[in-house]
């Protein structure tokens, strides 16, 4: 596997979005997430976006953080990288590669300055889940676009500790 960095409108980023968008709108029975995302939110040094592409060069599996430098009243606080659109083609699960990304991401978040990662996912997403609390995620007050859902479940993880 071979980890690239590569801007949100990518054409490959774009693709595997609309994968996962899919499959959330599949899972939720709605349109999505319709969280707004901007490709500049993920340009470096505030930002940053990774695919992953297998030996044949096709894109398998992607992920992304964005930096929050005011407190809002979304929930988010000063120095948050949020984690976006983390996502692995279903013919590619199970070969440890969200792992692999939520921890790029995390150490180029860490390197940026930024000191907690947060994310929200849903409680139809049990995988989801189960790799962030996996990997030190503790859950946390709500934030974001859906804060006010029943179904969000929103995790931290401190950046300072390492």
């Amino acid at each position: 596997m071979n980890i690239r960095r590569v801007s949100f409108d990518h054409p490959d980023a774009v693709k595997l979005n609309d994968q996962v968008q899919a499959e959330y709108a599949a899972r939720y029975n709605d349109d999505g997430d319709v969280t707004h995302l901007d490709p500049a939110m993920f340009d470096p040094p505030s930002g940053l976006y990774l695919i992953a592409y297998d030996e044949q060069d096709r894109p398998v599996a992607t992920g992304g953080w964005r930096g929050h430098d005011e407190e809002t009243e979304e929930g988010y606080l000063p120095g948050d990288a949020e984690l976006k659109r983390m996502y692995v083609v279903e013919e590619a699960r199970g070969l440890g590669l969200a792992r692999r990304i939520l921890a790029a991401l995390e150490d180029d978040a860490r390197t940026a300055g930024r000191t907690r990662m947060v994310l929200e996912t849903g409680d139809r997403q049990p995988e989801a889940i189960a790799l962030y609390t996996s990997s030190g995620y503790e859950p946390c007050e709500k934030f974001g676009y859906y804060r006010h859902f029943e179904s969000s479940r929103c995790f931290a993880k401190s950046l300072q500790d390492r």
